[in-house]
């Protein structure tokens, strides 16, 4: 259930059929919808690198889990080998260029958020399980930010097993007598994201105190402006299989860890105990139908809990009516969206990959393998409206079945209104909607300093049949365009944007493409 991280990827682009303008419109909706999306335009990138040294990155060094903090001040990074990287909103109009600024009093508008490198630290490290013999990777599953009780920042990192509280302090070391002014860090962007930790930071531990009291302290730079980072808590040995998602509550006092069969719900000042409240193993693992996908707090309401299975059904739970949530008080499914007879494709492409409250917890968006989706929470029968993300892929899922691509779990986001949303696709793309918006097929952009050069490009004449993945030449030695005439839609499947996350009060979009990481204004 928890290895599709050792499943084995192909090198080359597949050749999907194509695509198709069709797609499915919402209803009932009142409210005046404006012709098209807005424009959205480039921002800045963290850790591009140019073509030379881009080809011998490793990937270890490729992010795999962003988020914002509740303000929108901080960005958290995390990667493939257990590091977290902060990044932090840069806004001083002296920083800014000169033509950047004018073209903002201009329109009217502050300009966009600009971040800069904050710091970095090691949250987890490769472990193995001597019990189950098996060893546990360190790359960063979830991120997610804490409610700041001070000025120093909280937030939780998981890998697959454990989950971790960190404590980030910003301190201002005095300069040295003699120096004129703190000395400064002279790491370029394109390095922020690469490198290894620096060989002079020390960590250490307290020995000889409980998990509660135990602090990891690592320190991060000697230069005149630095932060400190600390472990103040470990929540671990509380999951048999990996974890899938970790999300706080609202309360600001307890959060959940969900894997595949199991949600555990902690408080974060306790390590020593969880509370099992969602538990779908069964007596007999060969009776095992579904898995749990995600799990989300509701963000207004600390009693209700939403997750997400591999039967593309998403349930709300309220904690106020039993210690064991065996019972929903709500079960979203699409009962008009699945073809009839059903496949064992079709099966895998309703899992539920992500799913998230918008509009203030009024609407929950969800993400399959081929849709975005928009439910109003009083409804469960049928989506407010559906978004087709690569509908050309369909005819192809069995070889993306053979490749293991059909597994791919792509996220989701949104506007902290609830207005608009992204997700991400192939071929180093993603796609964002809006929910007032006339059309449905969304705006396509490319993870690249030219967001729309994706639409500029012209469709090749390229082979029909799907490419052979391992030697990137075409089946049955076919070169020449399909028979019927229609262009085919080039698709390279091993470039993916998999993360993206919304600024929490501005229409800004980060996403993470390898190492990298985008950003996007209206």
């Amino acid at each position: 259930m928890s290895g599709a991280g050792r499943r084995r990827r192909g090198t080359s682009s597949i050749t999907p059929s194509p695509t198709s303008s069709s797609s499915s419109s919402s209803s009932g909706r009142l409210e005046p919808r404006p012709s098209q999306l807005p424009p959205w335009n480039f921002s800045q990138v963290l850790g591009d690198l140019p073509p030379a040294a881009a080809a011998g990155r490793r990937n270890a060094d490729e992010v795999s889990a962003i988020e914002f903090d509740g303000r929108g001040e901080y960005l958290a990074a995390g990667d493939h080998t257990g590091r977290v990287i902060l990044f932090r909103r840069a806004d001083e109009d002296a920083a800014r260029p000169r033509a950047e600024l004018e073209r903002a009093d201009r329109a009217g508008a502050p300009p966009p958020p600009r971040y800069s490198f904050a710091t970095e630290f090691r949250s987890h490290e490769p472990e193995f399980d001597v019990l189950h013999s098996l060893e546990i990777g360190e790359k960063i599953k979830r991120v997610r930010w804490c409610a700041r009780p001070n000025r120093s920042l909280c937030l939780l990192a998981t890998n697959d097993r454990t989950v971790k509280l960190w404590k980030v302090s910003e301190h201002k070391a005095a300069p040295k007598e003699g120096d004129g002014e703190p000395r400064r860090s002279t790491s370029t962007a394109a390095s922020l994201l690469l490198r290894e930790p620096r060989s002079e930071r020390a960590t250490t531990k307290r020995r000889g105190s409980s998990p509660d009291s135990a602090e990891l302290i690592e320190k991060v730079g000697d230069v005149g402006d630095g932060y400190s980072a600390k472990c103040r808590r470990v929540f671990d040995r509380a999951h048999e299989f990996n974890i899938n998602s970790i999300s706080n509550n609202c309360d600001g006092e307890t959060f959940v860890s969900a894997d595949d069969l199991r949600i555990n719900l902690w408080h974060l000042e306790v390590t020593s105990q969880c509370f099992n409240i969602v538990d779908l193993k069964p007596a007999d693992m060969e009776d095992l139908v579904e898995v749990i996908t995600k799990a989300e707090f509701h963000p207004s309401s600390c009693s209700l809990l939403a997750y997400g299975s591999s039967r593309g059904l998403v349930r709300l739970v309220d904690l106020r009516r039993s210690a064991l949530c065996d019972q929903s008080v709500r079960t979203f499914r699409d009962r008009g969206s699945r073809p009839q007879p059903s496949t064992f494709f079709t099966e895998i492409i309703s899992c539920i990959t992500d799913l998230k409250f918008t509009g203030e917890g009024r609407h929950l968006l969800t993400r399959d393998y081929m849709n975005l989706k928009l439910w109003d929470m009083r409804v469960e029968t049928s989506p407010v409206a559906t978004y087709k993300v690569h509908e050309f892929l369909r005819p192809k899922l069995s070889e993306l079945y053979t490749e293991d691509y059909i597994f791919d779990r792509f996220s989701c986001c949104a506007s902290k209104d609830g207005s608009y949303f992204a997700t991400g696709s192939y071929s180093n793309t993603f796609k964002v909607f809006s929910r007032t918006a006339a059309q449905t097929t969304g705006t396509t952009l490319e993870a690249s300093t030219n967001p729309y050069r994706v639409q500029s490009q012209a469709p090749a004449k390229i082979p029909a049949l799907l490419s052979n993945f391992s030697l990137g030449v075409s089946r049955k030695g076919q070169d020449g365009p399909r028979s019927d005439g229609k262009e085919e839609i080039p698709c390279n499947m091993a470039s993916r944007v998999i993360h993206l996350a919304w600024h929490p009060t501005e229409n800004f979009i980060v996403c993470a493409a390898n190492n990298s990481l985008y950003m996007y204004h209206t």
